[in-house]
């Protein structure tokens, strides 16, 4: 609990949600799913004596790993399905408000894509290779939660407490539902040691009235590779550039003045919390990328 109220403090002092504005419509028309193959090897049941040393016939080493590793596909003929599925991808993206609209259905669909995509990745070691500016596409969760601020709540909470996170999540979420986000970006240095968020953000001030405060909130974090398809990311600091708040505006411009959340980790707990994210997909135009809960994020180059 005492995790919990720290993270609702830092939360609610520095943070940046709402709802999605949607993107323009594409056309009015859906090209069909493509489905990858699969081969399904089907086993008899195997049975053992109850004396026996080894109650199984299945040797543990002999056992197919659980945890998910990175695929390369090097299969040229395999380039038209995944720009097939990246055009699906986009077309449901625009369409649902970059996932905040979507249906059970829609969902679903979006997930096999993902799903698929994941498995036609193209391109090895994609933790080293996401250098660039990307703009999130679509999202299987609240928006905000692509940042590195909200990832590093998420990771202080830790897995004993997650249903609290989602709690906070959730409130958040209701609690700045009369703002509206443009784009969310990503900028990935080309040393794989820094991510920057950007989030646009619209918030009424007042129900009803045509009054609202705008601006940038940007976030930094240190990124370090430590597997193949893995980033572990640490925050340093949130501030909000392009006000539109009278006096303070140029004064946050010209100062960058920047909240060291970092470090106020550091003062509450002894350390700044480490966020797992991991990269399963990526190409020349698109990146999909999921956190510790597994949702995915979808980035397309800015």
């Amino acid at each position: 609990m005492q995790q919990l109220a720290s993270a609702t403090l830092l939360g609610f002092a520095i943070s940046g949600g709402g709802v999605h504005i949607a993107h323009s419509f594409s056309p009015a028309f859906s090209s069909p799913v493509i489905s990858i193959g699969q081969t399904q090897q089907q086993t008899s049941p195997l049975f053992s004596m109850p004396d026996d040393d080894y109650p199984s016939d299945y040797d543990m080493d002999d056992l197919e790993p659980t945890e998910k590793t990175v695929a390369v596909d090097m299969d040229e003929g395999d380039a038209a399905i995944r720009d097939e599925l990246k055009r699906e991808l986009i077309l449901l993206a625009s369409v649902t408000n970059r996932g905040m609209c979507a249906s059970t259905e829609e969902e679903n669909l979006v997930i096999d894509i993902v799903t698929q995509l994941e498995a036609l990745n193209p391109t090895a070691d994609p933790a080293l290779n996401s250098q660039g500016d990307w703009e999130l596409c679509y999202s299987s969760t609240q928006s905000f939660r692509s940042s590195p601020f909200f990832l590093a709540i998420r990771a202080f909470l830790g897995d004993e407490n997650e249903a609290g996170a989602e709690n906070f999540f959730n409130i958040h979420d209701k609690a700045t539902t009369a703002s509206r986000v443009g784009k969310v970006r990503q900028i990935i240095d080309r040393d794989n040691t820094e991510l920057v968020s950007e989030y646009d953000l619209s918030v009424g001030l007042v129900p009803g009235l045509p009054v609202k405060v705008k601006g940038c909130v940007v976030t930094s974090a240190d990124l370090v590779v430590i597997a193949p398809e893995t980033w572990e990311m640490s925050v340093r600091g949130t501030k909000v550039n392009g006000s539109n708040v009278p006096f303070l505006d140029q004064y946050l411009d010209d100062n960058a003045v920047e909240i060291p959340v970092g470090e106020a980790y550091k003062a509450i707990s002894g350390s700044i919390p480490t966020a797992i994210l991991k990269t399963y997909y990526v190409d020349e135009g698109m990146r999909i990328t999921r956190d510790v809960d597994d949702n995915f994020f979808v980035f397309t180059r800015a």
